[in-house]
């Protein structure tokens, strides 16, 4: 993930929370990182960064926060409303996220560089962390819902960030405070996220028929089937890049020759040049329905 310059369509929209640079004050900070949305075939991702002083993270318990996946719907905007409402609240907790598209999630893994969602979901991790030291903010510690092997992650981070402690663990949203906070801000906000989605490609789909995203659900099924578009695929709500994905494209849209100067064929014996393409160059031709005589 390099210095390679993506296409704004694939790159972060940043969610801030409010006060966020407050927190550059010099007060030492713990940070805590976790996403939501990270099985779906369909809707974003989004990774949640939580920020308390040290010497406030107790106070944390205060808004009764835990594993976002473990607290009712209403329980979780409960506490992301007062998150984002309460004065008092604001003084000892912030959150800056990144929704990560699902056509973000489809270019990063289906080019032929190092895009796996591992990589893609430890690149937001360090870059969020990144942004609150940019910020001003005193990072002591750091802790992380581990994406893959914990030990690897947390060497790879910790050479990154060789003057924090840093804590990559499995279901840190359920041990560290921190973590579970920032989890629900990345939860709730991915809900809000799918619930309004605005579909680009046109009034007629319906994000209520999607069902839940997950391979399972009959309702997310029924989705893929009957909305897979010959020749464009799926709407900018799906992840391309998604073993869900994959059959029914392969069952539903048109094969594409993505040779269409066919390599025997690069140049005209006449005139040295390649000829002019036409759209239909760029589709294979179905078999021919003739029976062998």
């Amino acid at each position: 993930m390099d210095s390679f310059d993506y296409p704004n369509f694939a790159k972060y929209e940043v969610v801030l929370g409010e006060g966020f640079e407050n927190f550059a004050d010099g007060e030492p900070c713990i940070l805590g990182v976790d996403e939501a949305g990270r099985g779906p075939v369909l809707g974003p991702m989004v990774y949640g960064l939580g920020v308390t002083p040290m010497c406030k993270k107790e106070r944390l318990t205060e808004l009764e926060v835990d594993d976002s996946k473990a607290l009712t719907e209403s329980k979780r905007e409960k506490i992301f409303n007062i998150m984002n409402s309460d004065r008092d609240v604001k003084q000892y907790f912030t959150y800056r996220l990144h929704v990560i598209s699902p056509r973000m999630i489809s270019c990063r893994m289906m080019m032929d560089r190092k895009g796996a969602l591992n990589e893609i979901s430890h690149t937001s991790c360090i870059d969020l962390i990144k942004s609150a030291i940019d910020a001003g903010i005193n990072v002591k510690e750091v802790y992380v819902d581990t994406v893959g092997p914990k030990d690897k992650y947390q060497s790879k981070l910790q050479n990154i960030f060789k003057n924090l402690k840093i804590i990559v663990a499995e279901k840190a949203d359920s041990k560290y405070p921190i973590v579970s906070a920032a989890s629900i801000a990345a939860k709730v906000t991915r809900d809000k996220i799918v619930y309004n989605w605005k579909f680009i490609e046109g009034s007629k789909y319906n994000v209520k028929e999607t069902g839940s995203g997950y391979p399972g659900d009959p309702k997310t099924k029924k989705y893929l089937s009957e909305n897979c578009d010959k020749v464009f695929g799926f709407t900018s709500f799906v992840r391309f890049s998604w073993g869900t994905a994959n059959p029914y494209i392969e069952k539903n849209c048109c094969k594409i020759n993505w040779d269409p100067y066919n390599t025997n064929k690069t140049k005209s014996k006449l005139t040295g040049k390649r000829p002019a393409l036409t759209l239909d160059n760029f589709f294979t031709k179905p078999p021919s329905s003739k029976k062998a005589k």
